[in-house]
């Protein structure tokens, strides 16, 4: 009873069968992977959509209320996403503050790291643009991913 028991090794068949069940769990486990990462990117494409609509929003009701400085025929968005970052004069503001509506413009996810700008991952609409033809003009009404990607609920990423 005091004595130790030796260990067998590993027979040859008894290796295989065990390189074959991992090989079936990596192949299992690498789609699931994939699909974890571009939930992630989808959720935070979300997060930057609602950040940055409720950032052009925001510039509206200000434009609106007299606190952004409007010119003759400008329909109170604002004419870039910097803007929002960079910030305008409060018009209201007995020493015209700049009013910001976001600390940093948000990157697309899905852009390719090679464009630097993060305003420039995005896809604008003009106030002026037709809904079935987004295109881009004088103001920024609306951003879109421009990436050609179908999300995990089967609807492309540029129509978020």
């Amino acid at each position: 009873m005091g004595r130790l028991r030796r260990q067998r090794g590993f027979t040859f068949i008894e290796l295989i069968v065990t390189l074959a069940i991992m090989g079936v769990l990596a192949t299992v486990a690498v789609p699931m992977a994939q699909v974890a990462i571009q939930r992630d990117k989808e959720r935070e494409l979300r997060l930057a959509l609602q950040e940055i609509r409720e950032a052009i929003d925001a510039y509206k009701r200000a434009s609106d209320n007299g606190s952004v400085k409007l010119s003759l025929g400008d329909s109170g968005f604002p004419k870039t996403l910097e803007e929002l970052a960079e910030g305008v004069p409060d018009q209201r503001h007995p020493q015209k503050r700049s009013m910001y509506f976001l600390r940093r413009i948000p990157r697309d996810p899905f852009a390719p790291p090679s464009i630097a700008s993060a305003a420039d991952t995005w896809a604008k609409r003009a106030y002026a643009s037709a809904p079935d033809n987004p295109t881009e003009g004088a103001d920024v009404f609306d951003v879109a991913s421009r990436s050609d990607l179908t999300g995990l609920n089967g609807i492309p990423l540029k129509t978020w």
